[in-house]
């Protein structure tokens, strides 16, 4: 089992990763109240909740689990009110647990949920997906979307915990692998070419999950880098959002029903990046070796909509500091930098 340390102060936390850890979680989780509230969905819940239960009962701890319609509609203010409600049932206090099962879904709004309940609840992060283990789980960003745009109301609460075991990533249907791998190759760009070397030498998906383990603690240590530095996205966190703001923009587009958000970064990285190039912030042949390495994982790199239509999309972004937009671009590969601008910056 490798091991990471956020290092935040009084909410320092550890990441643990490893291959069929899930079944001791039950030996790593704390729960002072002896409750666990366990909040998974439709696609998750039937395959692994069973092993985190009896895990827990194994420790003593009395649990309950709610289960939600997976997908990212579900991510929405008001699914909010019935999970609260059955927290209260469950007479859930502040000195228990909950634990969000699932994905970057369950993970956003259950950690939203125990930052509101009772003014706070503690939480531990168990990503079930490629893309929440590398990158959702950690950071402490919990928010829902509105119909107005994504991730319009939350905040930043970080767990107690993130727990990921890359075994469970055997049952992932091939649309929420290739959804993960999006955002891998986003800490590639900004992060870590030698990363993105890798990725461009990988041939399969078996090849990937032999080095799964090495490869999602390399963006978790990206990603804990960067959050040590900047925890409420002022600035150096902003380069996380490589590609998100137009990738943002298209999810709204389409209602959240159009593209993963995973295939909307990607869009947004070829996007972004072949305006950059263009305008000579981005070193000439970057755009073309993003397009490359999405297409080979099988993300799409553009869509038929007029980035005209997404504007209002993009002035909601949660990036924008008064009239100013500050979108990510690279300089290369591997070095990326936030760049002052305004919506029509997507226009030219």
């Amino acid at each position: 089992m490798k091991k990471l340390r956020v290092n935040l102060g009084e909410n320092s936390y550890d990441i643990l990763i490893g291959a069929n850890i899930l079944s001791d979680i039950g030996k790593k989780v704390e729960s002072k109240g002896g409750k666990v509230f366990i909040l998974s969905d439709s696609n998750v819940a039937p395959i692994f909740a069973n092993t985190v239960i009896d895990s827990l009962l194994e420790r003593g701890y009395e649990c309950k689990l709610m289960v939600l319609q997976a997908g990212e509609q579900t991510k929405n203010i008001d699914s909010i009110c019935p999970i609260y409600s059955s927290m209260l049932e469950f007479n859930l206090t502040r000195k228990d647990l909950v634990i969000t099962l699932g994905g970057g879904v369950i993970g956003d709004l259950g950690g939203f949920v125990a930052s509101t309940y009772l003014r706070g609840v503690d939480f531990v992060q168990v990503p079930t997906s490629l893309l929440a283990q590398v990158d959702s789980s950690v950071g402490g960003k919990v928010a829902v979307d509105l119909p107005e745009g994504k991730n319009l109301v939350g905040s930043f609460y970080q767990p107690k915990l993130v727990y990921i075991d890359t075994a469970v990533l055997e049952d992932l249907p091939d649309a929420y692998y290739i959804d993960g791998m999006a955002e891998i190759i986003k800490y590639g760009c900004i992060k870590d070419e030698k990363l993105f070397e890798l990725l461009e030498n990988i041939n399969s998906r078996e090849e990937f999950m032999r080095m799964a383990e090495e490869i999602i603690y390399t963006c978790c240590d990206i990603k804990r880098r960067v959050v040590e530095i900047d925890e409420k996205d002022n600035g150096e966190r902003m380069l996380l959002n490589f590609g998100h703001t137009y990738g943002h923009a298209i999810e709204k587009y389409y209602n959240f029903k159009g593209y993963s958000h995973g295939q909307a970064v990607a869009i947004g990285m070829a996007f972004i990046s072949e305006i950059s190039e263009r305008l000579g912030q981005t070193q000439k042949g970057t755009t073309a070796r993003i397009i490359k390495i999405l297409e080979q994982y099988g993300l799409p790199i553009k869509d038929k909509v007029c980035p005209k239509d997404v504007m209002s999309a993009i002035l909601n972004d949660k990036k924008n500091f008064g009239k100013k937009l500050h979108v990510v671009l690279l300089k290369k590969i591997g070095e990326s930098f936030t760049y002052p601008t305004d919506a029509e910056y997507f226009l030219k």
